[in-house]
């Protein structure tokens, strides 16, 4: 119970602050408004954070990466599979949407203030850059600001990485500002509770309706996911009994991540799990500490779900142009992002900012309050799905034929040991 409590206490502060802050709303909806304010306060603090924590964070982490010829391969074949998982999960969850959109109208109110609508080559002009550094500055231009982070990063890197000043002191920046952050995070029980409050009372109880429509949908999918396709990609990794094998090791790592909501804390069971089922260690060593940090199944399909949720509030059309993009944006997001600790915060509002920069003060609690409701099964798809992307890796590291080699060695062991 105490370990339950360490894992899941702050998440379930969390969770009574949304609940009581919908119940004020719905029963005393008069008074709601006077308690937006302790959801402003929120906002604003992680607005005001998250800027800085973006560039120093992902500059940092690049300027300070060590490189190795030997890893050049095991790395270029590990991102690719991480992109094309995250791609896949992100098209099937866009596909789940369509057939069962988790809000059933538009909310007058947000409907109302939408604002001009961009165009699809305005949406990626934005996504990519702005016309001054300046307004890089801004909780409006995210995605620029990472990109010419990454940009920076790779500066360092190139005059001497690691050893550089430069470096130590986005490193130390980047430490200080994450632990602002957690600081700030402390106080989101009773953010939400007021942003909540006045969120129901403005736009009524359907709201309620719609997010547990949206919860059930997520929580059901992801455990459809790592049923129906860890297989298939443990089959095209490993051939023959591939399956089988990763159905042996795969439940300790999934229940572990989804206990612990922890991709990181997973590690150690996840190189458990690649040892027994043969996977070469040179190949472990890489893929799951990279995976921890970058591969992001899960998040990739709750980035399309809050942004198909925000479009059916906003009463805005899920078009096929916009599919595209949030499903480029959603892999990108999940795959770059997610190695900033805290990175889920990021990810959420560089979706709000390149599809509802006027609706941002609305968006940005409501996908960042589903994030924290989904991460458990988020996580679980993330972790769990690293030891699986670990199959395909050695397929084009070591072979087709990698697992059958293990297990004709392991048959021939079991005799002389007797």
């Amino acid at each position: 119970m105490k370990q339950f409590f360490k894992n899941y206490g702050f998440l379930l502060c969390m969770l009574v602050g949304i609940v009581a802050g919908c119940l004020i709303g719905l029963l005393f909806p008069q008074a709601a408004p006077t308690l937006e304010p302790l959801g402003t306060i929120f906002t604003n603090l992680m607005f005001c954070a998250v800027v800085p924590m973006v560039f120093t964070s992902i500059a940092s982490a690049i300027a300070n990466m060590s490189s190795a010829k030997r890893a050049g391969k095991i790395m270029g074949v590990t991102l690719a599979t991480f992109m094309v998982t995250a791609g896949i999960a992100a098209i099937i969850m866009y596909i789940i949407m369509r057939v069962l959109p988790v809000v059933s109208g538009s909310y007058e109110a947000a409907a109302a203030d939408t604002g001009e609508v961009l165009g699809i080559g305005d949406m990626i002009v934005n996504f990519f850059t702005k016309p001054d550094f300046v307004e890089l500055l801004s909780r409006r231009a995210i995605l620029p600001l990472i990109v010419f982070a990454v940009i920076v990063g790779f500066g360092v890197q190139m005059q001497g990485g690691a050893n550089t000043m430069t470096a130590k002191l986005l490193e130390d920046v980047t430490g200080c500002i994450l632990k602002a952050v957690q600081i700030i995070t402390y106080y989101a029980p009773i953010g939400f509770l007021g942003f909540f409050a006045n969120l129901v009372a403005t736009y009524g109880p359907d709201l309620i309706g719609d997010y547990s429509k949206t919860l059930i949908v997520y929580y059901v999918l992801c455990f459809a996911y790592m049923f129906v396709f860890f297989p298939v990609y443990a089959r095209f990794g490993g051939g023959k009994g591939a399956a089988k094998v990763m159905w042996k090791h795969l439940f300790k790592p999934a229940a572990v991540s989804f206990g612990t909501c922890s991709s990181v804390a997973t590690i150690p069971t996840n190189m458990e799990a690649a040892e027994e089922s043969g996977i070469n260690r040179e190949v472990s060593n890489i893929v799951l500490p990279l995976g921890a940090t970058m591969h992001m199944d899960g998040s990739a399909m709750s980035a399309i779900l809050k942004v198909a949720f925000l479009f059916g509030m906003f009463g805005q059309d899920f078009s096929t142009g916009r599919a595209i993009l949030a499903i480029i944006v959603a892999v990108f997001s999940s795959v770059a992002m997610s190695g900033i600790p805290g990175g889920g915060g990021t990810g959420e509002l560089a979706l709000c900012t390149v599809f509802f920069p006027e609706q941002l003060a609305v968006a940005y609690p409501i996908a960042l309050a589903l994030g924290y409701m989904v991460d458990p099964p988020a996580t679980m798809v993330n972790a769990a799905g690293d030891y699986v992307a670990s199959f395909i890796v050695s397929r084009y590291v070591d072979g087709k034929d990698w697992l059958q080699k293990h297990l004709n060695k392991k048959e021939n062991e079991v005799p002389s040991e007797k």
